[in-house]
C-alpha cells in the first residue's frame, strides 16, 4: 500500500465526526451506528494495509543495515518560527507508530461495532458514534506525528475527546462532575508538557522527531550544560514532559479523574483504557526514549513513580466493589508496569528489555483490558448494575462472556500461554536487570493483581447467585459478544507473535525471549494468587468479611482510595480556596475595588454639590459672575495695598 494513504486514517474518522455531529440527528440509530462502524471499518483496513506494508512490503519499509527505517509520508510545513525551529504536519511510520495504527483502530473498530448492542436506543446516539470519531481520530494523530507540537495538538484533542465521551450524560450530575474532573487533571498536567515543549526546543531548536531522537546526545548538550535548582535544565525538559504523560496515564499522583471516568458509557471505558488515552504516557516516553536514556535521573523518577503507582492501584482494585472501578485500577497499575519497563532501561546494558518490554505489553493489555470492560459491559447490560453484590452464578446465563472474560483474567494474571505471560515477563526481567528491589516489588504486584482479578471473576461468574426474579440475565446480542471472542482469541495468539522482530526503535534490534528463571516464579506468585482467590470467593464464605472486619480501617482506606480524593479536596478548598484565594478575592474586593469605590463616590459627592454652576439658568451665571468679579477686585486691592 501507498504510504501517502496513510494520511486516509485520519481523514475518514474526522469526515464521520463533522457529519454525524451536524447531521447525525437526521439520521436514525440504526444507519448512524452502522455508517461510524462501516467508516471505522474501512480506517482499520487502511491502517492494517499501511502496517503490513511497513513491516513486510518491499522498498521504503524493509530493514537496512539491522534497523527498520523511519518513513515520514505527507510531510507538509505548517509554521516557520525560525529557520531551523519549524512546525510540520505529516504522518510518522516507524515500529511503534505502525503497532499503535492496528491496536487503536482494532479496538476502536470492535468499539463502533459492540456499541451498536450497548447503546441501542440511548439518546445522542448519534452524537455519541462522532465522539468517538473524533477520538479514534485524535489518538491516531498522536501516535503518527512527525513533530514533539504535532503530537501535543492532538494530544489535546485527545483531551476534548475525552471531556465529551465522560460526560456523555450531561444530564447526570456525576458524570459531569467526573468529566470535569478529567479535563482539569489533565490540562494542568499538560501544563508541564508544554513548558517542557518549549524548553526542549528552544535549545534544540527543532520539533521534529527524527531530528531529536537521531542524535539524542547532541541534543541534550545543546543547553551547553545549563542547569536549573541542581539539575540539567533538559533533564527538567523531560521531566516535565513526562508529567504530560503522567497525567494522561493516570500515574499517581495525577491518577484521580480516571476512576471517575467510568461515568461514561461503558464502550467509552474500553476505548480510554485499553487502546488510546491512558497509553498515551507510555507512548509519549517510548517516542522521546533515546533522550530519556541521556538523563537517567528521570528515568529513576519515572521508575519510581511506576512502581508506587502499580502498588497502589492494585491495592485499591483488590476491595472495590463496583466491577468497572476494579478493571480500572487494574489499567493504573498495568500502565505503571509499562511506564516502569520504560524506567529501568539504563544505557550500561541492553536498552532494548525494558523498550520492549513496555511496547509489548501495550500491545497485548489493549487486547484483553478491551474485552475485560466490554465484557463488563455486557454483563452490567445483562443485571443492570456495577455492584458485584447484584451479581454471582452468571457462567450459566453468559457462558460465552464466562469464558472470554475468564481467558483475559489469565491473561492479565501472567498464565502461559496466554499473551499477558509473555509481555508481563519481559517487564520482570527488565526490572530484574536494573534492581532486585524492582523486580521483587513487580513480582508482588503481579501476585496482586492475579488475586484481585480472579476476586472478581469469581464474584460474578460462581459465588452465591442472586435472585434475579423474572427477568434472568441472559447472552448480550452477537453485535457485542464477537468483539470478545475476537479480543479473547487475539488474547490466546498474541504472546506467540515475535514481537520484538518487527517492533525496535531506531537503534538496534531485539528479540524477546523467555528467562525461565524469572517465569517460573512469576507463574507460582500468580497461582498463589488464583488458588487465594478462588478458596475465598469461588463459594460463599463468611471468611473475606471476618478478614476485613479484622483490619477494617485498613479495608476502608483502601475502599476509599487511601483518602487521595478527601486530600485533594482538603488542599484545593481548605488551603488553595480558604486560605489563599478568599483572601485574594478579600483584598481584591475591599482594598482594590474599595480604592476605586471611594474615588467614585468623592467624585460623585463633589459633582453633586458644584452641579447647580451648570444648571442653565442665566441669572444663576449673572450672579456667579459679579460675585467672582467682587472676590477679584478685593484680592487684586489688597494686594496693591
Amino acid at each position: 500500500m501507498d504510504f501517502s494513504l496513510s494520511i486516509l486514517v485520519l481523514v475518514i474518522p474526522f469526515v464521520m465526526f463533522l457529519l454525524l455531529g451536524l447531521v447525525g440527528m437526521k439520521m436514525s440509530h440504526k444507519v448512524a451506528g452502522w455508517l461510524g462502524t462501516v467508516a471505522m471499518g474501512v480506517t482499520t483496513v487502511i491502517a492494517y494495509g499501511i502496517a503490513f506494508t511497513y513491516f513486510f512490503g518491499t522498498g521504503q519499509g524493509q530493514i537496512a543495515e539491522g534497523v527498520r527505517q523511519q518513513i515520514v509520508a505527507c510531510d507538509y510545513t505548517w509554521l516557520a518560527i525560525t529557520d531551523t525551529l519549524i512546525i510540520k504536519l505529516g504522518v510518522l511510520l516507524d515500529p511503534i507508530s505502525a503497532m499503535m495504527l492496528i491496536v487503536i483502530t482494532t479496538v476502536s473498530f470492535l468499539v463502533h461495532l459492540y456499541s451498536i448492542g450497548y447503546m441501542h436506543g440511548e439518546v445522542g446516539f448519534q452524537r455519541f458514534y462522532a465522539y468517538l470519531s473524533l477520538f479514534t481520530m485524535s489518538m491516531l494523530g498522536l501516535v503518527v506525528a512527525t513533530n514533539i507540537f504535532q503530537m501535543y495538538i492532538f494530544w489535546e484533542l485527545v483531551g476534548v475527546s475525552s471531556y465529551l465521551l465522560i460526560g456523555f450524560y450531561y444530564t447526570t450530575p456525576a458524570a459531569v462532575s467526573a468529566s470535569k474532573k478529567a479535563f482539569i487533571v489533565t490540562r494542568f498536567a499538560d501544563l508541564g508538557f508544554l513548558i517542557g515543549i518549549l524548553i526542549l526546543s528552544y535549545y534544540a531548536q527543532t520539533f521534529d522527531f527524527l531530528q531529536l531522537t537521531g542524535e539524542p546526545t547532541s541534543v541534550i548538550q545543546s543547553a551547553g550544560g545549563a542547569t536549573f535548582l541542581g539539575g540539567s535544565v533538559m533533564a527538567w525538559a523531560l521531566a516535565l514532559i513526562f508529567m504530560g504523560g503522567a497525567g494522561k496515564s493516570a500515574m499517581f499522583p495525577l491518577h484521580i479523574w480516571l476512576p471517575d471516568a467510568m461515568e461514561g458509557p461503558t464502550p467509552v471505558s474500553a476505548l480510554i483504557h485499553a487502546a488510546t488515552m491512558v497509553v498515551a504516557g507510555v507512548f509519549l516516553v517510548a517516542r522521546m526514549f533515546p533522550l530519556y536514556l541521556q538523563e537517567t535521573a528521570v528515568l529513576e523518577l519515572i521508575t519510581i513513580i511506576g512502581i508506587v503507582t502499580a502498588f497502589y492501584a492494585a491495592s485499591v482494585a483488590m476491595v472495590q466493589s463496583d466491577i468497572k472501578r476494579v478493571l480500572a485500577f487494574s489499567t493504573i497499575s498495568q500502565i505503571a508496569f509499562m511506564i516502569t519497563a520504560l524506567g529501568v532501561a539504563r544505557p550500561e546494558y541492553h536498552e532494548g528489555v525494558g523498550y520492549m518490554a513496555s511496547m509489548f505489553h501495550l500491545f497485548t493489555h489493549a487486547m484483553f483490558k478491551a474485552c475485560l470492560f466490554l465484557g463488563a459491559g455486557a454483563i452490567i447490560h445483562a443485571v443492570h448494575s456495577n455492584e458485584y453484590t447484584a451479581m454471582g452464578g452468571l457462567r450459566k446465563y453468559m457462558p460465552i462472556t464466562n469464558i472470554t472474560f475468564l481467558i483475559s483474567c489469565l491473561a492479565i494474571s501472567g498464565i502461559p500461554p496466554f499473551s499477558g505471560f509473555f509481555s508481563k515477563d519481559e517487564i520482570l526481567v527488565a526490572a530484574y536487570h536494573n534492581s532486585a528491589f524492582y523486580g521483587i516489588a513487580l513480582s508482588v504486584i503481579a501476585g496482586m493483581t492475579a488475586f484481585y482479578m480472579f476476586r472478581l471473576y469469581y464474584l460474578i461468574f460462581w459465588g452465591e447467585e442472586r435472585d434475579y426474579g423474572d427477568h434472568k440475565p441472559h447472552e448480550a446480542p452477537a453485535v457485542m459478544t464477537i468483539p470478545l471472542i475476537i479480543l479473547a482469541a487475539v488474547t490466546v495468539v498474541a504472546g506467540f507473535i515475535p514481537f520484538g522482530h518487527y517492533v525496535t526503535w531506531n537503534r538496534e534490534a531485539f528479540d524477546i525471549h523467555i528467562d525461565w528463571t524469572v517465569a517460573g516464579t512469576s507463574i507460582a506468585i500468580a497461582l498463589v494468587g488464583i488458588v487465594l482467590a478462588t478458596v475465598l470467593y469461588r463459594k460463599p464464605s463468611a471468611v473475606p468479611t471476618r478478614m476485613a472486619d479484622s483490619c477494617r480501617w485498613l479495608w476502608r482506606a483502601a475502599y476509599k482510595r487511601f483518602y487521595m480524593d478527601e486530600l485533594y479536596m482538603f488542599v484545593t478548598h481548605k488551603i488553595i480556596f480558604a486560605l489563599i484565594c478568599k483572601p485574594i478575592a478579600w483584598f481584591d474586593r475591599h482594598i482594590i475595588d474599595g480604592t476605586m469605590d471611594a474615588f467614585a463616590h468623592v467624585t460623585h459627592y463633589a459633582s453633586s454639590k458644584i452641579k447647580g454652576l451648570q444648571s442653565g439658568l442665566v441669572q444663576n451665571y449673572v450672579t456667579v459672575y459679579f460675585i467672582g468679579a467682587i472676590l477679584l477686585a478685593i484680592v487684586t486691592w489688597l494686594c496693591v495695598i
